[in-house]
């Protein structure tokens, strides 16, 4: 028995380890955005600074342990197996939340996850407990109740509370400082630095030294009776130092950025590491227990109450996690993507915002709030008006900075802070949310969300918090289901679900692999953001321009081949799949359009004047051709999918050579636009437009069919649509093989 459960534990320790590195990869490079989207300092400075933080942050987070001990449940009402399938249920949930929100691209977060499963779990092992009868009293004497519902109103509170604050906060901030900060700095730099790092030494003095055990009692005792006494010492040398430093030309801000950096860094790993080892270790603190005091007595009959303890992490196991999460940290492949995301959201450029797209909601939220605040200016003073604007007039910056110095502070400084404040008190605020939504309300009062980005960065937020809510649920549901399957499976069961969520792992990093060697095609972007040599910039965007229209060029192909080959066998399986991959294949040819266009605007004037025509013609002639498959496509499926008459032999025989020839033209123009080659080019566009005329002649035939036909006219006109787009299709391509001829032709 006891070797099955040890067992048990192993498998939980390295889903543990596997837990913070995945964390670290995907939400700890949270807290380097505002770092690296202003330029503070070097990116291997920022790992640096960030990654002795997370150590330090891991090193003092033992306090946080007891969520998972008796945040939730009361111990002592449980027995050593029900608190062994409470804890692997949690730890299996949660592979196979964030396996499914990562497949399906929605946000999700580690410490809303945790809570919710351990809530679920909890709940579902209490109701069977009281179903059976081996449990008197209520739903509320096994759950900690009060400790849940407060832990659970902090995390979605947290979140409105960061975004007002990141937004009155950077508002003050930026009145203040304007956008020309450089020139205001000499009179207030002491003062604002001397705040910031006081505040940051605050949030440590009570966040970092309060719940570790490596402090000597005494040390705590003196700090928290001294507390006052040290933040107005540290106040006033904290100010005259930073005065100093600007004399002597240092820049104060980026001092500040970069220790708000480490701030964030520890919180993250302070707040964030029970969610990755928390329950683990309570399951090894449970083991040891039943292992050293059960005397014989059965796993189904020792109760767990030596879990109402505090949770004494030992530093070995703290240190260590803290090691693997800065290697995660500084071989993370995942985190320049990561980075670039939480950047672009809250970037003053418009360019990148509308990853999130539009919705309804969004738009009313929009122009709800514009009214509001037109409705407001109108009554301002004029002066008090202009006197604002005159603030918040911004300059001009290098393109490859996000956003200012000032608002990074801002954003470092406020999110350690708040996140400092709920660890403190034991409340498992989640790091992403706080500093998301920070960063969006600092955006927003720096006028980043201007008219033609508002409504995309508004359906990102509340895809975001959508997203959170949607993790609550289904975290609730999918752990309360394994533990129930665990609870009457018993050893069996746990071990079925341990082998599930093996293979879950061995197929997700296969899936990830897969899926990163189709990223790589951005890294000429960056080549094109970044240089300033014209001549490489024009060299690059041509190479990446005709990789973007063979693309598409293929895909077209191939899919007008299955869409025909799935409609003439009456299969409305790969017509519903191709559909789908369409509206993927329109959301990469916008993104590569927009990369396209900015790198356009970087090349030499004359240059870009000549060929942009020619360049736009290409592009609109892909997002034509996308937009004619949709529309062969979505009457095929409709047609399928309600079973009506399928193709018949007549029309297939009939088609079919015009099918074949259509692939082999844009086979062909794809070959042409690949090698750059054009010595053909005249050639297959003379056969493109034969066959034109050819389904024109088809598309006459076809109507006077439907003017002599006395039976049912659904496939006439599916068939009749297929002959009109497949014309326009070819118009198309034709447009684009003239483009790319003038396009790609050598500059002269």
């Amino acid at each position: 028995m006891e070797i099955s459960y040890l067992l048990i534990i192993a498998f939980m320790f390295m889903l543990a380890i596997i837990d913070l590195t995945v964390g670290v990869s995907n939400d700890a490079v949270n807290f380097l955005s505002s770092a690296v989207g202003s330029k503070a300092a070097k990116l291997r400075t920022v790992l640096l600074v960030a990654s002795i933080g997370v150590f330090v942050g891991a090193a003092f987070s033992s306090g946080m342990m007891d969520i998972a001990r008796h945040g939730i449940f009361q111990p002592q009402y449980f027995y050593f197996s029900e608190v062994m399938c409470i804890f692997l249920a949690v730890v299996i949930s949660d592979v196979f939340l964030l396996d499914l929100f990562n497949s399906l691209g929605l946000p999700t977060s580690t410490t809303v996850s945790m809570v919710f499963e351990l809530l679920g779990a909890s709940f579902i092992i209490a109701i069977i407990k009281m179903a059976s009868g081996t449990m008197d009293g209520s739903i509320v004497d096994l759950l900690n109740t009060d400790k849940a519902l407060t832990m659970i109103i902090s995390i979605f509170l947290s979140v409105a509370i960061a975004f007002v604050f990141g937004l009155i906060v950077q508002w003050i901030s930026r009145l203040i400082f304007t956008f020309h900060f450089k020139k205001n700095l000499s009179s207030k730099i002491g003062i604002f630095g001397g705040i910031a790092v006081t505040a940051i030494l605050y949030f440590m003095l009570i966040k970092g030294l309060k719940g570790s055990t490596l402090v000597p009692a005494e040390v705590k005792a003196f700090i928290e009776e001294n507390t006052a006494m040290l933040l107005l010492a540290s106040f006033v040398v904290f100010t005259v130092l930073m005065q100093i430093l600007h004399w002597f030309k240092v820049n104060v801000l980026k001092i500040v950025v970069l220790i708000g950096t480490f701030s964030l860094a520890l919180a993250f790993a302070g707040n964030d590491l029970v969610n990755f080892i928390g329950v683990t270790l309570a399951g090894l603190s449970s083991f040891q227990d039943f292992t050293a005091n059960a005397g014989g007595v059965a796993a189904d009959q020792f109760l767990m109450t030596s879990l109402q303890e505090s949770a004494k992490t030992p530093v070995y196991f703290l240190v260590g996690a803290g090691a693997v999460m800065v290697f995660a940290l500084c071989t993370s492949k995942k985190a320049k993507k990561v980075l670039q995301t939480s950047i672009n959201l809250s970037s003053k450029s418009n360019d990148e915002n509308d990853m999130f797209g539009s919705s309804p909601l969004a738009r009313n939220i929009v122009r709800v709030t514009t009214n509001m605040v037109t409705a407001v200016s109108r009554k301002m003073p004029q002066n008090a008006k202009d006197w604002i604007n005159k603030r918040f007039t911004p300059v001009e910056e290098r393109e490859d900075v996000a956003f200012d110095l000032v608002r990074a502070s801002v954003n470092l400084v406020l999110a350690g802070l708040l996140i400092a404040v709920g660890t403190s008190m034991k409340l498992p605020l989640s790091t992403t949310y706080v500093t998301f939504m920070v960063g969006m309300g600092s955006s927003l009062a720096d006028r980043a969300w201007g008219r033609e980005s508002a409504v995309y960065r508004v359906t990102g937020v509340v895809a975001v918090i959508g997203g959170w809510f949607i993790t609550a649920g289904a975290a609730f549901i999918l752990a309360a289901l394994v533990a129930t399957i665990m609870f009457y499976g018993g050893l069996v069961a746990m071990y079925i679900m341990i082998a599930l969520v093996i293979y879950l792992l061995i197929h997700s990093h296969l899936s990830y692999n897969k899926k990163k060697s189709n990223e790589n095609e951005d890294n000429k972007m960056q080549t094109i953001m970044s240089s300033d040599n014209k001549e490489e910039v024009w060299t690059v965007l041509q190479e990446h321009a005709a990789e973007t229209l063979s693309h598409t060029l293929s895909f077209s192909a191939e899919t007008y081949k299955v869409l025909f080959d799935a409609f003439a066998r009456d299969d409305h399986r790969p017509l519903r799949s191709s559909l789908l991959k369409i509206e993927d294949e329109k959301g990469l040819m916008k993104k590569m359009r927009r990369y396209e266009t900015r790198g356009m605007q970087r090349i030499d004037q004359s240059l870009a004047f000549e060929r942009s025509t020619w360049y736009h013609l290409c592009t609109n002639s892909c997002q034509q051709m996308l937009n004619t498959l949709t529309r062969i496509g979505k009457p095929m499926k409709e047609h399928a999918e309600n079973s009506f008459s399928p193709l018949s032999q007549q029309y297939l025989e009939e088609f079919t050579p015009f099918c074949k020839d259509i692939v082999q033209t844009l086979v062909d123009i794809n070959k042409i636009i690949a090698t750059n080659d054009y010595s053909t080019a005249e050639e297959v566009s003379g056969r493109a437009k034969d066959l034109k005329h050819a389904l024109a002649n088809l598309r006459k035939t076809q109507t006077m069919r439907l003017h002599k036909s006395s039976g049912s006219l659904r496939m006439d006109f599916v068939y009749l649509n297929l002959i009109q787009e497949s014309h326009e299709l070819l118009s198309e391509v034709r447009n684009l093989l003239r483009g790319g001829n003038k396009f790609f032709s050598k500059a002269e």
